[in-house]
């Protein structure tokens, strides 16, 4: 038997206890908890089935901004403000990441809850920290090119498969009087985006195991392919595949763009979907990823598990804490967290049921052409943090790719403080 399978089975004869057994009755407020704006919707829909399984829990959710949650909620925990459950970043790309929020001690240990046997062996890296998990996943998403398929077809095109078509239907959509791709670099954490979605070919493509070589100081950024990603990233700009000025566009003003037809598509988180349907209905919308290459068995697509949520380790409402992260956690609230959006639940089971979008998300998870989201695997959060700036100071003119990324590989020998 592997050790693999041994600890599985160690870990499934300690399933999780009645969770009326986790300590002291919860204090009578409500239940907190703190998700990212952009998974409103999903966690919507798992907050209403909760509450009807569990009509004596009172259930309080705020929804915060991408760039503010990260910022703040380690103070917030530190300080004893913090909610009860709230949203965790996989790996250790930023402050509100599961390796940042584990070592400031912040998260609940949940190795002995249900679901913790049933993380695919995929997700572990991000997930787990030493075998023990301190997040229940919720879904597995990618980074491509989400687009309105009428207005792909009102230019007479179909989706790119190589970098020359691409660089083709920029062009054409240009002649047509619209961008190609809606580009938001003012709100911080898109500058990234289309990096990683070119990186996952230029890069991971060639050299699967980049970032193991990255931590053993046998590569760099400088000396792979983050160079051609990100001249490849500087000539869609050149070549009008993005909006006039990036940098004062946010991510919400790209996705009615996408969604009212003033661009084609934008380079987006899958999740990202759910929101453009929903500011319009009875539109078509599809998904692909980006080529960065012009052989299409090159190609692969950013794909990792997305979202997930931790405990607060001094929750005063633990016993409740632990009952909603175990509904995360089941069949029923990974799909009803995924079913609405452009999602797949991070914890498999056979009755989801994707969205048709999800088509080549779905075969790319399964034959193995996805690459983690590059700042999973990160050291700490500042290396994220200066790909933001660099890619900010690319589209300013204040960098070049090789200065930008000189400046990423100091950022990643340098652990902050």
């Amino acid at each position: 038997m592997s050790t693999r399978l041994i600890l599985r089975s160690a870990a499934a004869a300690l399933l999780v206890a009645p969770v009326a057994a986790c300590g002291a009755s919860d204090s009578g407020s409500a239940l907190e908890i703190i998700a990212n704006v952009t998974d409103r919707a999903s966690m919507e829909s798992v907050v209403e089935a909760f509450r009807n399984e569990h009509p004596d829990v009172e259930v309080k959710v705020a929804y915060e901004e991408t760039d503010t949650l990260q910022k703040s909620l380690g103070s917030r925990l530190a300080s004893g403000e913090g909610p009860d459950v709230f949203t965790v970043w996989p790996g250790s790309g930023n402050p509100a990441s599961v390796q940042a929020l584990v070592r400031q001690k912040h998260l609940r240990d949940l190795s002995t809850r249900r679901f913790s046997v049933l993380i695919p062996e995929g997700a572990e890296p991000v997930t787990k920290i030493d075998l023990h998990t301190y997040v229940v996943p919720v879904n597995y998403s990618g980074i491509g090119v989400i687009y309105s398929s009428g207005s792909l077809k009102r230019l007479g095109a179909v989706e790119p498969r190589t970098w020359d078509e691409l660089l083709t239907l920029c062009e054409k959509a240009r002649e047509n009087g619209s961008p190609l791709l809606a580009l938001g670099n003012k709100t911080p954490w898109v500058t990234q985006l289309v990096s990683y979605a070119l990186a996952a070919t230029t890069v991971y493509g060639k050299t699967p195991d980049f970032d193991e070589k990255l931590r053993f100081s046998e590569t760099s950024f400088s000396s792979s392919g983050w160079k051609v990603a990100l001249e490849k990233y500087q000539e869609m700009n050149s070549r009008g595949c993005f909006n006039g000025r990036p940098l004062a566009t946010t991510y919400e003003q790209t996705l009615r763009m996408v969604a009212k037809g003033d661009a084609v598509g934008v380079v987006q988180v899958a999740s990202s979907l759910s929101e453009i349907q929903d500011a319009s209905p009875g539109e078509e919308f599809d998904f692909f990823a980006l080529p960065a290459d012009n052989d299409p068995e090159n190609t692969r697509m950013p794909g990792a598990v997305s979202a997930a949520y931790g405990v607060n380790a001094k929750s005063d409402r633990m016993t409740n804490a632990l009952k909603f992260v175990d509904f995360l956690g089941s069949a029923t609230g990974q799909n009803l967290y995924n079913q609405g959006g452009a999602t797949l639940p991070a914890i498999p089971n056979d009755e989801f049921k994707a969205n048709p979008a999800l088509a080549e998300l779905a075969e790319r998870q399964r034959n193995g052409t996805t690459v983690p989201f590059m700042d999973q695997l990160w050291p700490h959060p500042g290396v994220q943090q200066e790909h933001f700036e660099q890619i900010r100071n690319l589209f300013n003119g204040q960098a070049t790719p090789e200065s930008a990324l000189a400046a990423m590989d100091q950022a990643y020998r340098t652990r902050p403080e």
